[in-house]
């Protein structure tokens, strides 16, 4: 299955945890630094409205993109 159709099938499930590793995930496979920035701002945001431990790591990286 693509990232993309994981991706997808995340959202329809409702899957937070899921979502936050795979767009993560895209955002270390991405080829640009904006396409980096996108998906990492996703991971990013679905980290802090499930209360993720995550969340932390996602704004260390964001800030050193100087993304936040």
């Amino acid at each position: 299955m693509s990232l993309d159709a994981e991706l997808l099938a995340a959202h329809a499930a409702g899957d937070i945890s899921a979502l936050i590793g795979l767009y993560t995930l895209a955002s270390e496979e991405a080829e640009t630094e904006v396409a980096k920035g996108f998906y990492l701002t996703h991971a990013y945001v679905f980290a802090l409205e499930a209360g993720d431990p995550r969340a932390q790591r996602l704004a260390q990286e964001l800030h050193a993109q100087g993304r936040l």
